[in-house]
């Protein structure tokens, strides 16, 4: 008899796409089970306000404190393991698996073993200036994986970054932004990138495959289908 994990969900960063997560799981879970079946999980989602401050105030350790603490909730809860339903905040997986006992499905991970067996050597990263200009995520595509990533110019990065927090976060969708994300992503492929990595959750909401013939990599449904794929699992 299968036995399903219970997913454990740190969202709220921003809850527009944290709603996206949910939906997705349950509809894996359903295509690979169907019937009534629907996925097991606990999500903790927290106040994004108070995370945003402090991301841009440079404070992440406070924010590490704040995600640590609800991932230690959810796995009180019944968690068997833990996705973090934002790319940025993987900056402070170290700190969160550091107080929890139970596995981080990272992102970038699930993303880069995509990037590998489509054997994409180097690729364009699309997020906030926090992911697209430190190294917590490029280096581990690079370090762990061997892929190249390239980002676009100080401008472009304002430009990604903005509209994520000032229009995606709020649920805005402007069609002269989603012009401004696609001559970006023509831009990284002109330099040489294979595909674009979609690397904040919300960017899906704005564009997709649909929107290019420039392959494009959705972090959001990529990290579902493994969360999916991994509930159903007997890993432990």
């Amino acid at each position: 008899m299968l036995v399903m994990k219970t997913i454990g969900l740190l969202g709220g960063m921003s809850w527009e796409s944290t709603a996206s997560y949910y939906k997705a799981l349950n509809e894996g879970i359903k295509a690979k089970l169907g019937g009534l079946n629907s996925a097991k999980i606990c999500l903790y989602s927290v106040n994004f306000d108070e995370i945003e401050q402090l991301q841009h105030q440079g404070k992440w350790a406070d924010t590490a404190v704040i995600l640590a603490d609800a991932a230690k909730s959810v796995e009180r809860a019944g968690a068997d393991f833990l996705m973090i339903c934002t790319n940025t905040m993987h900056k402070v997986v170290p700190e969160i698996e550091a107080q929890i006992n139970i596995p981080i499905l990272h992102i970038a991970d699930a993303t880069a073993q995509y990037l590998v067996q489509d054997e994409i050597s180097k690729v364009g990263l699309l997020g906030t200036q926090f992911t697209m200009e430190q190294d917590f995520y490029k280096g581990r595509l690079s370090d762990k994986f061997g892929i190249e990533v390239i980002v676009p110019d100080k401008d472009d990065r304002e430009i990604i970054h903005n509209v994520i927090y000032d229009e995606l976060c709020r649920g805005i969708i402007n069609q002269s932004s989603q012009e401004q994300y696609l001559k970006i992503i023509a831009r990284l492929h002109e330099q040489g990138a294979q595909a674009v990595i979609l690397g904040c959750t919300e960017i899906a909401l704005l564009v997709n495959q649909a929107s290019t013939c420039i392959p494009l990599y959705d972090t959001t449904a990529i990290h579902v289908e493994q969360g999916v794929d991994y509930a159903l699992s007997s890993d432990r």
